[in-house]
């Protein structure tokens, strides 16, 4: 597996700086896009309203929308909410994030996390912050979900449950979020996840689990006891996978740098079973530092949720969520979903 053609990071191309999806008064975020039965290009991305901090608005307001595009690179235009708040009862009733579309068949299938508290909504004068106790009830009750329909355009089926709960006593004893599937020929299913655990009432570190269904409809199981990359070595979030002739390919966010060379920047990884990882001989996939097809270049202060779309069996666009300002969400005036095309 060793590199004899370009990396993925040596093979971006300049990103159009009008392309991809932003949206007024709104942060956006989690861009990923599929092509429709009407041959057009539909990103699922996640929306709170700005009067809410970036970080961490999304856990209590966020929902999944519909863009729409006559290309991959956009600039993409709104089109629905696809999956609304839809009451406190449900485990997905106040709050829909990280969406990922793909397709087995004639269904879409909407991977996303969801979430619920019991406390009022935050109103836009009201202060919000990570020690509010809807942010605390909401982090905790993270779940990984699916909605399923035969149309890009709906209805979504949603169901009750969520396909991946929580394990007492497990590395994903307290949230599990991030869904990064890969639906093979016969619908089976491999589903690498961010997971965090209990230690004592607070949650721990990220760690990165892996499980698997025979059916995309579940049920799916756990199939690793430990976390599939080593926490002490690998502190990784945003994982993306796709199938290949030899197993599997993954890309994440490199929270420290310490694997890439860059904080924030991107892993290349590559496993036959989806559970032993192994890095690429040149592990970098992306950079926070993009160039612009103005020929500017500029260091995002976020990069992150990378989504690559295939077409023909090969990737031709990645996807992230950016912001802009000096790093880190509450230095962001904005958000948007970025495309930066990748070279064959």
């Amino acid at each position: 597996m060793a590199g004899k053609s370009r990396s993925l990071f040596e093979r971006l191309l300049p990103a159009p700086k009008n392309g991809g999806f932003r949206m007024e008064g709104y942060w956006v975020w989690c861009g990923s896009v599929i092509r429709g039965e009407d041959g057009r290009f539909h990103m699922f991305a996640s929306r709170w309203p700005k009067f809410l901090p970036m970080h961490p608005g999304w856990l209590v307001a966020s929902e999944i929308v519909r863009a729409v595009s006559d290309t991959p690179e956009g600039p993409y235009e709104f089109q629905e909410v696809v999956l609304p708040a839809r009451g406190a009862e449900y485990w997905d009733g106040r709050a829909t994030h990280n969406p990922h579309i793909t397709r087995f068949g004639d269904t879409y299938l909407l991977y996303y996390m969801g979430s619920t508290h019991p406390l009022p909504d935050v109103k836009p004068e009201e202060a919000y912050g990570l020690d509010d106790p809807r942010c605390i009830v909401a982090r905790a009750n993270k779940r990984i979900g699916l909605a399923v329909s035969k149309s890009v355009f709906g209805p979504w089926k949603r169901f009750d449950s969520p396909i991946l709960p929580v394990r007492p006593g497990k590395f994903d004893s307290f949230l599990t979020s991030n869904p990064a599937p890969s639906v093979d020929e016969d619908g089976s299913v491999l589903l690498i996840y961010k997971a965090r655990r209990y230690e004592g009432n607070v949650h721990g570190k990220m760690t990165i689990g892996a499980a698997r269904a025979d059916r995309y409809e579940g049920p799916y199981r756990v199939v690793s006891e430990n976390p599939v990359f080593p926490p002490d070595r690998f502190h990784l979030e945003d994982p993306f996978i796709w199938k290949t002739s030899q197993g599997y390919e993954l890309i994440a966010k490199d929270m420290d740098g310490n694997i890439c060379g860059e904080k924030h920047g991107g892993i290349h990884a590559y496993s036959a079973d989806g559970l032993d990882w192994k890095l690429f001989d040149h592990p970098k996939a992306y950079s926070r530092t993009v160039t612009w097809d103005d020929g500017t270049v500029q260091t995002m202060g976020n990069f992150e949720r990378p989504f690559l779309m295939f077409q023909d069996g090969r990737p031709t666009h990645l996807f992230a969520a950016t912001a802009d300002g000096k790093g880190g969400f509450a230095n962001a005036a904005n958000t948007w979903n970025m495309v930066i095309p990748i070279a064959p």
